[in-house]
Order: C-alpha cells, then structure tokens, then sequence
C-alpha cells in the first residue's frame, strides 16, 4: 500500500516537471496583462467620465459653445450696421428725417403797427382841410383820440352842432397788436349821439370795422370818412334829452354791444350802412 502511495506521488511529480515552465509564466503574464489592461481601461474610463462631470469642464464646454454661436446682442448689432450699410432706416436717416423744415419768419407785428401809424400820424397833420384831428391817449401811439370836426353842413347833425357849440365828435381808437391785419376798434366818446348808427355804449355799426369788412389798405383819415357817411346817412343827431345827455359812454358797454352786434349781422347779413357808403 505504501509502495502504491508513492508511486502516484511520483506521478504527479513527474507531470507537474514535465510541464513547459516558459508556457506556464507567460499564460500568467497574459492573464495578469489582461487583467492589467482592463484594469487601466476600467480606470480610464472612470477617470473621464468623473473629469466630464467636473463644473470646471461643464464651464468649457459652454464656453466653447458660446464662441461658436454668436449672442443676441452681437446678432442685433450686426443686424444693425448692416441695416445702416445697405441704408434700411439707419440712425442718420431716423435723426434726418426728425428734422423739423425751416419756417420762414413773420416779421415782428409790433414794427409792422408802429411804423404804420407812425405814417398815418404824419399824413393826418400834413391835412389842411382840418377834416380830424389826433391825440395820443397818455403818448400811446396805440390808442388815439380822434377829434372829428366836420360832417355834412347840409345835414341836421351838422345843424345841431352848431345850436349846441359843439366843435367836434370825439372819437376813441385803439388799434390790435396784428393792425393793419385787423380793425382797430372805435367808439364815440362824446357828444351823446343817436341814430346814425351808433349804438348803446358809443358802439359803431360798421362793416367795415368787422374783420369781415376790413382791409389792410383802410387808413385811419379813410375809416372817419366813412363814418361821417354813416352818421349823416343814418340822420344822427346829438342828443338833447335832459339827463340823458349828460350820460357817457362807456368802453365795457359799447364792446359788449359791438360783439353782440356783429353776431347779428353775420346771421342774418349786413344790410347798412354797405362798405361802399362814403
């Protein structure tokens, strides 16, 4: 029995010696090289996919993207040097086209009504007919007293005139900041007068002192003309009612009569005294 023992011993002796020593190191060298490989595989991979999921790479990357794709503000500044370029309603045609035109200028109203009553100031006292004459009302060259002195010595006004030593009609006239543009308005002052076209206050009944009548070509001599016209043809008369003739006239009353009256006369038309009378 021991004899059989020994004898398998020795075989398996035998067959572990006989085996190729070279063959046997390198199956472990592949074995452990592989195992080696995979192992560096295994850790590079690991190692990627944790450096991929740092923030610091996270940043490149977008970064990188942000490089590749311009951004809204750079797209918009694009569009709009090339809108500028190809002329699409750049900046420079925008302001160009802001530019309001040039207005010629008006001249100055204020030259343009004192250099015309300045002239008629000079033909009114070149006259020689003693037909009116002017006083500046506290050295306004704006407002003016206007001393009508004659009217038709054939008429009762006239003759009234006379009884009573009356030597003019004095007269009110303050002229607009756009005269000779527009009428200047006129009152009677004194005597009291009736008829003859003149109304509550001292208001004149006039077209031709309505913006609708008047013309820039009327002088000052040519409107007191015209209403010495009227004051005759309407049969005016001084007024000789006691205590009743003694009452002034007054500015407020006469411009809310002339309003009142050019309102009327716009309705339904004027019907006297025309333009054309005087």
């Amino acid at each position: 029995m021991a004899n059989l023992l020994r004898k398998i011993g020795l075989i398996r002796l035998h067959d572990r010696d006989t085996e190729d020593p070279k063959h046997h190191q390198g199956s472990l060298k592949g074995t452990k090289g592989n195992q080696k490989n995979n192992a560096n595989k295994h850790c590079q991979t690991a190692n990627e996919s944790n450096i991929l999921s740092t923030p610091e790479i996270k940043a490149r990357k977008l970064d990188q993207l942000g490089k590749d794709k311009p951004s809204g503000k750079d797209k918009q500044g694009k569009d709009a040097k090339e809108k500028q370029q190809t002329g699409g309603g750049g900046s420079k045609a925008t302001s160009a086209s802001s530019i309001p035109p040039l207005v010629p200028q008006r001249p100055n109203c204020t030259q343009v009504r004192t250099r015309r009553l300045m002239k008629e100031l000079q033909e009114i006292r070149r006259l020689g007919d003693n037909f009116i004459t002017v006083e500046l009302v506290e050295d306004n060259l704006f407002e003016w007293n206007v001393k009508l002195h004659q009217v038709d010595k054939d008429s009762a006004l006239w003759q009234d005139m006379k009884e009573t030593n009356t030597e003019f009609i004095l007269l009110n006239v303050t002229f607009p900041d756009n005269f000779p543009f527009s009428p200047p308005f006129m009152r009677v002052l004194s005597p009291r007068l009736e008829n003859g076209y003149v109304l509550d206050g001292g208001a004149i009944c006039m077209e031709l002192l309505t913006p609708r009548g008047w013309s820039s070509a009327y002088t000052v001599e040519a409107v007191m003309r015209q209403f010495a016209a009227s004051l005759v043809k309407g049969q005016g008369r001084i007024c000789r009612k006691p205590g009743k003739s003694k009452k002034a006239f007054n500015r407020k009353e006469a411009e809310a009569t002339f309003k009142s009256l050019v309102k009327t006369h716009e309705k339904y038309g004027w019907v006297s005294p025309p333009v054309s009378d005087g």
